[in-house]
C-alpha cells in the first residue's frame, strides 16, 4: 500500500523558512495530486496549496499564497511546500495528502473528501 511520509519540520524562529517534503513509497499512476494541509492547536485542519502530478497547476489558500511554494518532483514521487517569513501563527502540524480525482479551483482543491490518502503530519513550531 501506498504511504505518504512527510518530513523537514522543527523549531523556527519567526520571519525563519522551512521547506517540508512529502515523499511517495511509490507512484500509483491513479495519483493526480498531492497537496498541503495544516492544522493548529485547537483549530480545525486547513488547505495550504496543492500541485498537479501532471500539468504541474499549483493551488493556494489566499492565507498562504504570499509565503508559500508548493512544487514537486515526480521522479521522486516527492512534493515540497517551501516557507518564507514564518509567523508563529504558522504553528501546525502539516499534512500531506494524495487525490485520484481532479480539482479546477482552490474551493474544489481544498476539500478534504478529495483526498484518498494522508500522511502522518509534521509538526512545525515558529517562536516568536
Amino acid at each position: 500500500q501506498v504511504q505518504l511520509v512527510e518530513s523537514g519540520g522543527g523549531l523556527v524562529q519567526a520571519e525563519g523558512s522551512l521547506r517540508l517534503s512529502c515523499a511517495a513509497s511509490e507512484r500509483t499512476f491513479r495519483t493526480t495530486r498531492m497537496a498541503w494541509f495544516r492544522q493548529a492547536p485547537g483549530k480545525d485542519r486547513e488547505f495550504v496549496a496543492a500541485r498537479s502530478w501532471t500539468s504541474h497547476i499549483t493551488f493556494y489558500a489566499d492565507s498562504m499564497k504570499a509565503r508559500s511554494t508548493i512544487s514537486g518532483d515526480n521522479a521522486k514521487n516527492t512534493v515540497y511546500l517551501q516557507m518564507n517569513s514564518l509567523k508563529p501563527g504558522a504553528t501546525a502540524i502539516y499534512y500531506c495528502a494524495a487525490a485520484t480525482n481532479y480539482c479546477w479551483s482552490v474551493h474544489d482543491c481544498a476539500r478534504e473528501e478529495n483526498y484518498d490518502l494522508w500522511g502522518q503530519g509534521t509538526q512545525v513550531t515558529v517562536s516568536s
